[in-house]
Formats: C-alpha cells, structure tokens, sequence
C-alpha cells in the first residue's frame, strides 16, 4: 500500500494533470515517465478521468504512482481508489470526506490555506496537506511561518506555482514537493504541447 511519504517523496514536483481524453492522459503520462516523472496526480476534471486512471495505472511500470487529485467527497475518493488510484488530493477538507478516507486507509493530502484549517486537519490525524491555493494564500511566507507553529505538518503547495517560484517553496524545510500544473502546457489549439512538456518535466531535477 502507498504511503503518503512515499508519494511526498517521489519528486520534488507533482504533476497535476487535467487530461480530456483517455488516449490524451496515456500519451502525456507515458512521455512524462520516460523523462523520469514517477508520480502523477491525475485531476477529476474530466468525465474520462476515472478510466484515465485505470488505464495509465495498467499502462505504466509499477514504480509510477498514479493519483486522483479534485477529491471533493467520499463517494469520488471511493470512486478514484476503486479506479486504481494509489492516493487522492483535494483542494479542501470536510469531517465527511476525511473521516472516509481515514477509514478506508487510503493515502490522502487534504487541503489548507490557513492555520486554523491546519490544525483542524491535523485533529483529524493528516500530517501531510496540500497547500491551496498557494500563490494567492500567502506563498512561501505562509508556509515558512506554518511551519513555527506546526512544525510536525508536511506541505505540499500547489496553485500559481510555476517553474521560476517552485524553488522558494522547495527550499523550506516543510514543503518536500509542489503540485505543478505547468509541466503540461496546452497550446492555442488545445492539445498539450509536447516539445514543452518534455522540457519542463526534464527539468524538474534539477529543482
């Protein structure tokens, strides 16, 4: 079973991809792992989401760990695990929602975007959550003050972030990884540019 420190771990950026077909999140997912991506937050976005997970799980060696990210309710994160997902992100958290994961015993980063939210999920037994959204909630000096006061909380921001601010959250001591959005730009037709994400996920050593 996947935890929640090995998805954390697996890179210092997460993808959070919104696929709008099936064929589309293969494609994507298999040139992102060739160019060492191992983890993969596939979004709810998309009715063909579900099958996008299921069949990028089957596709992909067994060290990709492939996710649901959008998980706005128990049915959905029962949906996304059935489905193969080896972990769920949500951009918020209700009692509903994380008493279910919890008990299901699922990977699961909830979302924040301030310390009463926090430590509310921390009561609820979540040491690892999702910053969201981190650029227009406070950025790196929110999670640098998070972490005086919520030292034993793991971070993962995502939203606004891009390839040149990744690093000033990477370099705080709470923040193991980044949701990126980024890594897959669509070009003006639409279709995910390859050239452009074969570059950005290259480079996400190096961050």
């Amino acid at each position: 079973m996947t935890t929640v420190e090995q998805v954390l771990g697996a890179s210092s950026v997460m993808p959070v991809l919104a696929f709008k077909g099936v064929d589309e999140a293969l494609e994507i997912s298999r040139l992102l792992y060739d160019c060492g991506v191992r983890v993969f937050e596939i979004t709810l976005r998309h009715e063909t989401a579900l099958d996008s997970i299921r069949q990028v799980k089957a596709a992909l060696p067994d060290d990709a760990i492939v996710g649901a990210g959008t998980i706005l309710s128990p049915d959905l994160a029962k949906s996304a695990r059935n489905a193969g997902a080896a972990f769920g992100v949500s951009p918020g958290l209700t009692k509903e929602l994380g008493s279910a994961v919890r008990a299901m015993g699922w990977a699961f980063l909830p979302g924040v975007s301030t310390i009463s939210e926090a430590m509310a999920a921390a009561d609820m037994g979540f040491e690892a959550l999702k910053f969201f959204p981190a650029s227009v909630s406070g950025g790196p000096g929110f999670l640098k003050a998070a972490g005086s006061v919520l030292p034993g909380i793991q971070f993962c921001p995502t939203g606004g972030i891009t390839a040149e601010t990744a690093q000033d959250y990477l370099k705080l001591g709470n923040v193991p990884t980044v949701g990126g959005s980024w890594i897959t730009p669509r070009k003006a037709d639409g279709l995910i540019d390859l050239g452009a994400t074969r570059e950005r996920a290259r480079a996400i050593k190096s961050l």
